[in-house]
């Protein structure tokens, strides 16, 4: 499913109704329609209680529809309406005629002292007051009402966003409701899905409100939910080296677990020969765990990190790969960062960079820059402030618009890694990831992904697909470890355990592996 941007969701309306002739009265109409729905399929409506509150731009003409829905289907709407109703124009001003004219009650507040007995006494809420277009912090008695309808405990239905939401970063703006349910109209839009306004929305439903699927499937719309790409079926006469082989240039004295996780991840995740370049010292430990990888013990510097003696010897051994992933448990020894830097330039391989290998080509970018092969980027929040020269709170602040820059200008595909990870490509594409679960917040998690995304690729998706469809996978595998065991006290090993699990299930599965499980990572639609 694609998602929009506030400005390009205002393009599809005006188009819909320029060039479709569906007027902006049918587009309201429908769109309530569809909240009404919702609304009436979770709690049923006769004889109900319903306080709907609004703003007075099209957000609140989409209450007042909603107000009518409710009446029309044996409720008992109370509306509540925050401004001065001369404000309504267009189609919410229609609404609003409408609305005075029938047995409703309706009521216009400047105090939310007043609203105290209706949020007492309504079985739900419906918040109608801000929609997508917030674009400075909410103040004065709007955040008073929303304060108090967030005490009162009850079920509130949010239309197209939680009001105080920011449509296209999904920051808080001073206060936002906090919402049992959302109906979004038209597509999703990044702050319906990206944290921390996804905290807010509850189970986000989409009503395309009768936009044709020209307008809703548009290559133009650049952002759509991640997915797992389909993979070929393994070659019943293949070999080890059939399904891939990697490189692992990771680990330091005292980081075993991080070199350890992403070969034996590569494994798990089908791929078919792991060699792993680390310290001499720590292959035994290594060697315990996982007998399976091939090992290239490395000369160490006097830290016990990969020395710059191995340069030449490493670059051969990168050669024929499918794959070279650099960075986990390396360390930020001087010398090894700057062998990393050296290797990212010369390398021809495609390349995944994590962790400390992610901390070293950000002192020294043209390594990455200048490559011909595809490079991969994996990080966190820290390490993408890292990469930008940015602080975290700015990247925060609207994540998509720099992952699209930073991926632009480094030709990469990065995975900032995080609740709903972002999947960003150089050509300005992408993907946010749904599947996954706070239990994976825990170290040598991202060493699982690397070698997913690793394996992937030796299964014959191109490394753009692969870091796509290697995010769900590993999203997927957490999940599954967390219905199995509870998100608390989870590890790196539970993930790694249930990665040929959840590859299971998606080579066997007969629709969209988003659609697995029930549709949990995919968006219910509501038809209007």
């Amino acid at each position: 499913m694609k998602i929009s941007t506030v400005h390009e969701m205002r393009t599809m309306d005006q188009k819909a109704v320029q060039h479709y002739g569906i007027v902006e009265e049918m587009l309201m109409e429908n769109a309530g329609l569809a909240a009404y729905r919702v609304l009436s399929a979770s709690m049923g409506m006769a004889g109900r209680r319903i306080l709907v509150v609004c703003g007075i731009g099209n957000n609140g003409g989409d209450g007042l529809v909603v107000a009518r829905k409710i009446l029309s289907g044996g409720g008992d709407p109370r509306v509540i309406i925050l401004s001065d109703p001369a404000g309504y124009k267009g189609a919410a001003g229609i609404n609003f005629n409408i609305v005075s004219r029938l047995d409703l009650n309706v009521r216009v507040i400047d105090d939310a002292g007043s609203l105290g007995d209706d949020i007492r006494c309504c079985d739900a809420v419906v918040d109608a007051i801000f929609g997508t277009g917030l674009t400075r912090p909410v103040e004065g008695h709007y955040r008073e009402v929303i304060q108090r309808i967030n005490r009162s405990g009850k079920p509130v239905l949010s239309l197209d966003i939680p009001s105080g939401v920011a449509g296209n970063t999904g920051r808080i703006m001073g206060e936002a409701i906090r919402a049992s349910d959302t109906v979004t109209f038209g597509l999703p839009k990044i702050g319906n899905l990206v944290y921390p306004g996804y905290g807010r929305g509850g189970q986000l439903h989409v009503s395309h409100i009768s936009f044709p699927p020209a307008l809703y499937r548009s290559e133009v719309l650049t952002i759509a939910l991640n997915d797992m790409p389909h993979l070929l079926p393994r070659d019943p006469a293949g070999h080890k080296g059939s399904f891939g082989n990697a490189l692992f240039i990771a680990g330091a004295a005292a980081y075993f677990g991080a070199p350890y996780f992403s070969a034996s991840a590569f494994l798990k995740a089908g791929g078919g020969y792991a060699r792993l370049a680390a310290p001499r010292s720590i292959i035994p430990v290594v060697a315990q765990k996982a007998s399976e990888i091939v090992f290239h013990p490395q000369v160490e510097t006097a830290s016990g990190s990969i020395a710059s003696a191995n340069e030449t010897a490493l670059r051969e051994l990168a050669r024929p790969m499918d794959m070279v992933v650099m960075g986990p448990g390396l360390s930020l020894d001087r010398e090894t960062q700057a062998l990393v830097r050296s290797l990212a330039a010369t390398v021809e391989t495609p390349l995944l960079l994590d962790g400390d290998g992610i901390t070293a080509v950000a002192e020294g970018l043209n390594s990455v820059r200048h490559r011909k092969s595809p490079t991969i980027l994996t990080p966190h929040l820290g390490e993408m402030a890292r990469l930008t020269g940015k602080t975290i709170d700015e990247i925060s602040a609207d994540p998509v618009t720099m992952l699209r820059q930073t991926a632009a200008d480094l030709s990469a595909v990065i995975v900032l890694k995080g609740p709903h990870s972002l999947i960003g490509f150089p050509d300005g594409q992408v993907r946010i990831n749904m599947s996954g679960n706070t239990g994976m917040a825990t170290a040598g998690s991202g060493d699982v992904l690397t070698g997913t995304i690793a394996a992937l690729v030796g299964l014959g998706l191109s490394p753009e697909a692969a870091a796509a469809g290697g995010t769900f996978l590993h999203g997927m595998a957490g999940d599954l470890a967390a219905d199995q065991k509870g998100q608390d006290g989870m590890t790196a090993q539970d993930i790694l355990d249930f990665l040929p699990v959840a590859l299971k299930a998606v080579r066997e599965a007969k629709m969209s592996p988003a659609l697995l499980y029930g549709g949990r990572y995919e968006l219910p639609v509501v038809d209007a």
